[in-house]
Protein backbone atom coordinates (compact mmCIF):
# COMPACT_ATOMS: atom_id res chain seq x y z
CA UNK A 1 0.00 0.00 0.00
CA UNK A 2 1.53 3.11 -1.16
CA UNK A 3 1.05 6.23 1.18
CA UNK A 4 1.06 10.23 0.37
CA UNK A 5 4.06 10.91 2.08
CA UNK A 6 7.43 9.16 1.88
CA UNK A 7 8.35 8.30 5.32
CA UNK A 8 10.61 6.38 7.39
CA UNK A 9 9.22 4.19 10.65
CA UNK A 10 10.46 2.52 13.70
CA UNK A 11 8.27 -0.41 14.78
CA UNK A 12 7.39 -0.97 18.35
CA UNK A 13 9.49 -3.31 20.20
CA UNK A 14 6.13 -5.29 21.10
CA UNK A 15 3.38 -4.77 18.71
CA UNK A 16 0.04 -4.56 20.29
CA UNK A 17 -3.37 -4.81 19.28
CA UNK A 18 -2.67 -0.62 19.07
CA UNK A 19 0.38 0.78 19.67
CA UNK A 20 0.78 4.70 19.99
CA UNK A 21 1.88 6.56 16.86
CA UNK A 22 4.76 9.33 17.25
CA UNK A 23 4.69 11.79 13.65
CA UNK A 24 7.68 13.89 12.94
CA UNK A 25 7.52 16.81 10.93
CA UNK A 26 10.87 18.17 9.70
CA UNK A 27 11.65 22.02 8.98
CA UNK A 28 12.18 23.58 5.55
CA UNK A 29 15.06 22.85 3.46
CA UNK A 30 15.41 19.51 5.70
CA UNK A 31 13.97 15.66 5.00
CA UNK A 32 12.56 12.95 6.90
CA UNK A 33 16.06 11.93 8.00
CA UNK A 34 16.54 14.58 10.35
CA UNK A 35 14.01 13.90 12.89
CA UNK A 36 14.34 10.43 12.60
CA UNK A 37 17.47 11.03 14.87
CA UNK A 38 15.23 10.80 17.59
CA UNK A 39 13.72 7.54 16.79
CA UNK A 40 15.77 5.18 19.06
CA UNK A 41 15.18 7.17 22.31
CA UNK A 42 11.37 7.71 21.96
CA UNK A 43 9.24 5.29 23.93
CA UNK A 44 10.07 1.60 22.69
CA UNK A 45 6.11 0.45 22.73
CA UNK A 46 5.30 3.50 20.03
CA UNK A 47 5.28 3.36 15.95
CA UNK A 48 7.74 6.36 15.02
CA UNK A 49 6.89 7.53 12.13
CA UNK A 50 8.94 10.64 9.86
CA UNK A 51 7.29 12.13 7.31
CA UNK A 52 8.82 13.55 3.84
CA UNK A 53 7.44 17.22 2.92
CA UNK A 54 6.18 17.17 -0.58
CA UNK A 55 7.73 19.91 -2.13
CA UNK A 56 11.25 18.77 -3.20
CA UNK A 57 14.08 22.23 -3.20
CA UNK A 58 16.48 19.65 -4.85
CA UNK A 59 19.95 18.34 -3.05
CA UNK A 60 17.58 16.05 -0.55
CA UNK A 61 16.18 19.37 0.74
CA UNK A 62 12.11 19.44 1.39
CA UNK A 63 9.64 21.80 2.19
CA UNK A 64 5.80 21.83 3.10
CA UNK A 65 5.28 24.92 1.80
CA UNK A 66 7.21 27.89 -0.09
CA UNK A 67 9.06 31.03 2.03
CA UNK A 68 9.06 33.93 -0.41
CA UNK A 69 10.81 37.12 -0.10
CA UNK A 70 9.37 40.49 -1.56
CA UNK A 71 11.91 42.85 -2.84
CA UNK A 72 12.11 44.90 -0.08
CA UNK A 73 13.58 41.09 1.84
CA UNK A 74 10.50 40.51 3.68
CA UNK A 75 9.54 37.42 4.02
CA UNK A 76 5.99 35.69 3.45
CA UNK A 77 4.38 32.55 3.41
CA UNK A 78 2.75 30.21 0.61
CA UNK A 79 -0.61 30.12 2.46
CA UNK A 80 -2.40 27.66 -0.68
CA UNK A 81 0.36 25.30 -0.03
CA UNK A 82 0.76 25.23 3.79
CA UNK A 83 -3.13 24.28 3.87
CA UNK A 84 -2.57 21.44 0.70
CA UNK A 85 0.07 20.25 3.52
CA UNK A 86 -2.40 20.38 6.21
CA UNK A 87 -4.37 17.88 4.01
CA UNK A 88 -1.99 16.02 2.99
CA UNK A 89 -0.87 15.24 6.82
CA UNK A 90 -4.70 14.70 7.86
CA UNK A 91 -4.86 11.91 5.27
CA UNK A 92 -1.65 10.68 5.86
CA UNK A 93 -2.80 10.22 9.77
CA UNK A 94 -5.47 8.18 8.40
CA UNK A 95 -3.44 6.19 5.95
CA UNK A 96 -1.17 5.27 8.78
CA UNK A 97 -4.01 3.82 11.10
CA UNK A 98 -5.57 2.17 8.10
CA UNK A 99 -1.83 -0.29 7.28
CA UNK A 100 -0.49 -0.53 11.35
CA UNK A 101 -2.62 -1.44 14.09
CA UNK A 102 -2.15 2.51 15.86
CA UNK A 103 -4.09 3.30 18.98
CA UNK A 104 -5.70 6.59 17.31
CA UNK A 105 -6.35 8.02 20.74
CA UNK A 106 -2.38 8.13 21.10
CA UNK A 107 -1.66 10.16 18.21
CA UNK A 108 1.42 12.94 18.95
CA UNK A 109 2.31 15.03 16.12
CA UNK A 110 6.17 16.51 16.55
CA UNK A 111 7.46 19.65 14.54
CA UNK A 112 10.20 21.18 13.78
CA UNK A 113 9.95 24.70 12.62
CA UNK A 114 7.82 24.65 9.52
CA UNK A 115 6.54 21.11 10.62
CA UNK A 116 5.61 22.51 14.33
CA UNK A 117 3.67 25.45 12.30
CA UNK A 118 1.92 22.24 10.53
CA UNK A 119 1.06 20.66 13.72
CA UNK A 120 -0.90 23.44 15.26
CA UNK A 121 -2.19 23.45 12.38
CA UNK A 122 -3.36 19.87 11.59
CA UNK A 123 -4.54 19.65 15.39
CA UNK A 124 -6.39 22.50 15.54
CA UNK A 125 -8.34 21.69 12.09
CA UNK A 126 -8.58 17.79 13.03
CA UNK A 127 -8.56 17.39 16.54
CA UNK A 128 -10.34 13.92 16.65
CA UNK A 129 -7.87 13.20 14.30
CA UNK A 130 -4.99 13.83 16.57
CA UNK A 131 -4.82 16.46 19.65
CA UNK A 132 -1.57 15.77 20.87
CA UNK A 133 1.39 18.27 19.50
CA UNK A 134 5.20 19.02 20.25
CA UNK A 135 5.49 21.98 18.62
CA UNK A 136 9.49 22.88 18.43
CA UNK A 137 11.12 26.06 17.31
CA UNK A 138 7.48 27.37 15.29
CA UNK A 139 4.68 29.28 15.89
CA UNK A 140 0.74 29.09 15.41
CA UNK A 141 -0.01 30.62 12.69
CA UNK A 142 -4.35 31.15 12.27
CA UNK A 143 -4.29 31.48 8.65
CA UNK A 144 -3.61 27.52 7.75
CA UNK A 145 -6.28 26.26 10.25
CA UNK A 146 -9.92 25.90 9.16
CA UNK A 147 -12.17 28.67 9.58
CA UNK A 148 -14.60 27.33 12.23
CA UNK A 149 -12.15 25.45 13.97
CA UNK A 150 -13.01 27.65 17.21
CA UNK A 151 -16.56 26.28 17.35
CA UNK A 152 -15.09 23.02 17.65
CA UNK A 153 -15.75 21.61 21.18
CA UNK A 154 -13.06 18.87 20.31
CA UNK A 155 -10.58 21.59 20.55
CA UNK A 156 -10.42 21.70 24.38
CA UNK A 157 -9.06 18.32 24.11
CA UNK A 158 -5.93 19.63 22.57
CA UNK A 159 -2.83 19.35 24.24
CA UNK A 160 0.32 21.01 23.41
CA UNK A 161 4.18 21.15 24.74
CA UNK A 162 6.02 23.75 22.88
CA UNK A 163 9.36 25.44 23.29
CA UNK A 164 11.83 27.82 21.58
CA UNK A 165 15.01 29.27 21.59
CA UNK A 166 15.66 31.84 23.75
CA UNK A 167 18.03 33.29 20.78
CA UNK A 168 16.34 31.60 18.08
CA UNK A 169 17.48 33.64 14.61
CA UNK A 170 15.43 32.32 12.50
CA UNK A 171 11.70 32.62 14.01
CA UNK A 172 11.82 35.02 16.63
CA UNK A 173 11.32 33.76 20.03
CA UNK A 174 8.29 36.46 20.28
CA UNK A 175 6.38 34.78 17.31
CA UNK A 176 6.63 31.42 19.86
CA UNK A 177 5.51 33.58 22.87
CA UNK A 178 2.62 35.35 21.50
CA UNK A 179 1.67 31.80 20.29
CA UNK A 180 1.50 30.30 23.51
CA UNK A 181 -0.25 33.28 25.32
CA UNK A 182 -2.94 32.45 21.99
CA UNK A 183 -3.12 28.86 22.42
CA UNK A 184 -3.93 29.66 26.03
CA UNK A 185 -7.01 32.24 25.33
CA UNK A 186 -8.19 29.24 23.27
CA UNK A 187 -8.79 27.17 26.58
CA UNK A 188 -5.98 24.62 25.70
CA UNK A 189 -3.60 23.26 27.91
CA UNK A 190 -0.21 24.16 26.41
CA UNK A 191 3.51 23.85 28.68
CA UNK A 192 5.95 26.22 27.05
CA UNK A 193 9.51 26.23 27.70
CA UNK A 194 12.64 28.35 26.66
CA UNK A 195 15.97 26.83 26.37
CA UNK A 196 18.86 29.39 25.83
CA UNK A 197 19.99 27.91 21.85
CA UNK A 198 18.85 29.18 18.98
CA UNK A 199 17.11 27.32 16.07
CA UNK A 200 17.85 24.04 17.41
CA UNK A 201 16.74 21.32 19.73
CA UNK A 202 18.87 21.34 23.11
CA UNK A 203 19.25 18.49 24.75
CA UNK A 204 17.40 18.83 27.91
CA UNK A 205 14.67 20.34 25.38
CA UNK A 206 14.74 16.73 24.17
CA UNK A 207 14.58 14.97 27.74
CA UNK A 208 11.41 17.27 28.74
CA UNK A 209 9.49 16.90 25.96
CA UNK A 210 9.80 13.10 25.37
CA UNK A 211 8.61 13.11 29.33
CA UNK A 212 5.80 15.21 28.38
CA UNK A 213 4.44 12.33 25.73
CA UNK A 214 5.36 9.80 28.17
CA UNK A 215 2.75 10.88 30.21
CA UNK A 216 0.06 10.54 27.70
CA UNK A 217 1.23 7.12 26.70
Amino acid sequence: MSLSLQYLIREPKTIKDKNPLLILLHGYGSNEEDLFSFASELPEDCYVVSARAPHDMMYDSYAWYAINFTADATKFSDIPQAIESRELIANFIDELTSKYPIDQDKTVLIGFSQGAILSYAVALSYPKKVNKIVALSGYFNPEIVVDTFLDNPDIQNVKVFASHGSVDQVIPVEWARISSAKIKDFGIDIVYKEYPVGHGVAPQNFFDFKKWIETYL
